[in-house]
């Protein structure tokens, strides 16, 4: 147990393992516990043996780096969701150039705290709960998965949900695609709340009711942990099991007396069975298994066509569950289902490609968000002079074919724009596509220069749409200039300087003005 010398004390305690299952014999899951700086988290590797492991440990490597450089005064909510992308990009990175991590990706759920404030950052089906001090607990994170989301929709039942054949599918995780949707909330909390973080292999064994009587009745936060991984061991483990469990202040007086019956406010499947074993079916007897039915990875982020369409829940063989098929990128990795869907319903409107995964304060104009809890509706054709179909259109032809977009659509643009060098222009989603191809293209240093103008432009005619570009080409950015292999540091420099909401320092001479 830790405690931070803070005037309101943090105290905590974790545990890790990899649980009874012989078929993952290496822990996937990693977590960080700094009471010192106030920032906790947890990530569960996807992509089976070695993959999962090093996406989990990158994305805790990551995290933790960017709060031990923390400035003061920082804002804690852009800070975690910035050390979330870096995370992101990197685990990314590292599955395209290596064969043997290729397809791994990892959930992450991160806390801080600052006094009585609780920053939360998340992405995938590891989880947050806050047990308040008058000992009710709450569900701070919504999983990410395709069973969860197709219950918030209305479309599958929890009950059908804990026993449906893809329930160990995430539609969101670090890694799985260039860039990230991550979820951020800020809370205030009271001192004596409690918070816990786990990983599924928690939260597949025990129910929501059982934590939070484990958590108002052990007092001492590492004995809490001890009695986690026990029940987990006495149903099964059949999954790697991590748990944060952070402390504000001191436990609430009289906590172990407020009503345990009482149901939480979140989404519960069925307690396990007791006694089951890792092959048994630890969600009841009725689930037939085979004995492929569950294998290394714990989870897929990427799920296949057929894995996912027309899958029947238990009990309603004959109603085919409703979730389109995946789409694949050009990297050959399925984007998400729930992305996928939001993206046909409003592909008059949408154009995704360019949005860095970031959450803004005001309305986007560009994001994903999860299915939303309505009926479909109809789908409108856009005009083909819609700026944002004309922008996408030309985002994808860069990506299809960097060297023709180079050769043949840029000496079009730049005499319509009556240029002679390129860069000299005053119109940011070309300097920008300019950019993109030619890092696409391996011109490193020429990309920088051209990502550089494009930030410069951005900042000139500041706007709801050249803020979310603006975040995109310094992603781009810190990417060309990691590959120049000349200047590393600045590509680390150019993203801070996006939290800080500064324009890069340019390597080159100052844009002119138009």
């Amino acid at each position: 147990m830790s405690e931070s010398p803070n005037e309101i004390r943090i105290t905590s305690a974790s545990v890790s393992d990899r649980g009874l299952n012989e078929r993952r014999p290496l822990n996937e899951d990693s977590f960080l516990a700094d009471p010192e700086r106030h920032i906790f988290a947890v990530a569960d590797g996807v992509g089976g043996a070695e993959a999962g492991e090093v996406a989990s440990k990158t994305a805790i490597e990551v995290l933790g780096e960017a709060f031990r450089h923390q400035v003061e005064g920082a804002d804690i909510e852009d800070l975690m969701e910035l050390a979330i992308q870096r995370a992101n990009a990197s685990i990314h990175q590292m599955a395209r150039e290596h064969a043997k991590l290729s397809n791994m990706a990892t959930t992450m759920v991160a806390l801080h705290l600052a006094d009585n404030i609780a920053t939360i950052g998340h992405v995938g089906d590891s989880r947050l709960y806050r047990l308040t001090a008058d000992a009710k607990l709450l569900r701070e994170t919504e999983d990410h998965s395709i069973v969860e989301e197709e219950v918030r929709a209305g479309r599958m039942t929890p009950e059908q949900a804990a026993n449906h054949p893809s329930k160990n599918v995430i539609s969101r995780a670090l890694g799985a695609e260039e860039t990230v949707e991550v979820d951020l909330k800020t809370i205030e909390v009271e001192e004596g709340t409690c918070f816990l973080l786990c990983s599924d292999g928690i939260t597949r064994h025990i129910s929501d009711n059982e934590l939070r009587q484990v958590l108002v009745t052990q007092e001492d936060l590492e004995a809490a942990c001890a009695e986690l991984k026990r029940r987990c061991y006495e149903r099964g483990a059949e999954d790697n099991l991590t748990a944060v469990i952070i402390r504000l202040g001191e436990p609430a007086t009289g906590a172990q007396d407020a009503g345990l019956g009482e149901r939480t406010l979140s989404l519960e499947y069925p307690p396990a069975a007791a006694g089951a074993g890792a092959a048994d079916g630890v969600f009841g007897g009725n689930l037939d298994r085979t004995e492929d039915a569950l294998v290394p990875p714990s989870r897929l982020a990427f799920p296949s066509n057929s894995s996912l369409a027309n899958t029947p829940a238990v009990g309603t063989q004959n109603k085919p569950m409703n979730i389109p098929a995946t789409k694949k990128s050009g990297g050959g990795i399925g984007r998400s289902i729930a992305r996928f869907f939001v993206f046909l319903l409003f592909v008059g409107g949408v154009a995704a490609a360019f949005y860095a995964g970031s959450r803004y304060r005001g309305a986007l104009p560009f994001g994903l968000s999860r299915a939303p809890e309505v009926a479909p509706v109809a789908l409108t054709t856009p005009t083909p002079e819609d700026p944002v179909v004309v922008f996408e259109k030309a985002r994808r032809e860069v990506d299809r074919a960097p060297g023709e977009w180079l050769s043949n659509t840029m000496p079009k643009e730049m005499a319509r724009q009556n240029l002679i060098n390129p860069l000299e222009s005053s119109d940011p989603k070309f300097l920008y596509l300019y950019g993109r191809a030619l890092l696409m293209a391996g011109t490193y240093e020429e990309a920088g220069k051209a990502l550089e103008q494009a930030i410069a432009r951005c900042d000139q005619t500041p706007g709801i749409e050249n803020t979310a570009l603006r975040k995109e080409a310094v992603l781009a950015l810190a990417a060309a200039t990691l590959k120049s292999n000349k200047e590393t540091q600045r590509a680390l420099t150019h993203i801070d300087e996006l939290k800080a909401g500064q324009s890069p320092t340019p390597a080159t001479s100052p844009v002119s003005s138009p």
